[in-house]
């Protein structure tokens, strides 16, 4: 796989954790990172998800858990995706040095705060309009560009974001791009993530 583009998916709450296990597992090879982003479940059933997520294939060095540090700890997952009401970067690093950190962000001043904080990537967005942020305007590229000048960590871009307009988000000079939907809710999930590796040499 070329790494010129990363390409984080991310579970919605909407398939079960057993549909989106095998449907992550069947795209494994074109992803660089899984979110499991399952904000009504409880620790319990997160763990669970991450034994079908390693039973479909998809190796923990692949597996980023939104939000709940305890389970990315007890389960030996890669990752952990911070968000603004979770705990805050430093006291994740302190305790957990060897975990991928990831900060969702909605700003300049976000982005060079996580930083600062250690964090090894940031998440934005949403750049273009889409139905999970119906009503919100969309932050759309040049504040993206912003976010990427302005720091020197990764920066995965997120909202919108399809095979027909990733390259504009790459131009940017983003790191990546993560999907939910356009994936993982595609009728082919495997046709849908090769056309976001399309036109990479």
């Amino acid at each position: 796989m070329n790494n010129s583009l990363e390409i984080h998916v991310i579970s919605n709450g909407k398939l079960s954790l057993q549909q989106f296990a095998r449907r992550a597992g069947s795209i494994e090879p074109f992803v660089d990172y899984f979110h499991l982003r399952e904000k009504a479940l409880p620790a319990r059933e997160l763990v669970e998800g991450v034994r079908l997520l390693k039973e479909a294939g998809v190796p923990l060095s692949k597996i980023i858990i939104n939000d709940r540090v305890d389970v990315a700890a007890v389960t030996g997952a890669a990752g952990i995706q911070l968000a603004f009401h979770s705990l805050e970067v430093t006291q994740v690093k302190m305790k957990f040095p060897l975990l991928k950190i990831g900060k969702s962000i909605h700003s300049i001043e976000e982005a060079q705060q996580a930083e600062r904080e250690g964090a090894n990537y940031v998440l934005y967005g949403h750049i273009f309009p889409t139905q999970s942020k119906s009503g919100l305007p969309a932050r759309g590229l040049d504040s993206l560009r912003e976010i990427v000048q302005g720091v020197n960590i990764p920066v995965i871009a997120i909202g919108g974001i399809k095979p027909d307009n990733k390259d504009k988000v790459m131009e940017t000079g983003a790191t990546g791009v993560a999907v939910m939907s356009g994936i993982i809710e595609a009728e082919a999930p495997l046709a849908a993530i090769k056309a976001y590796r399309q036109k990479e040499d």
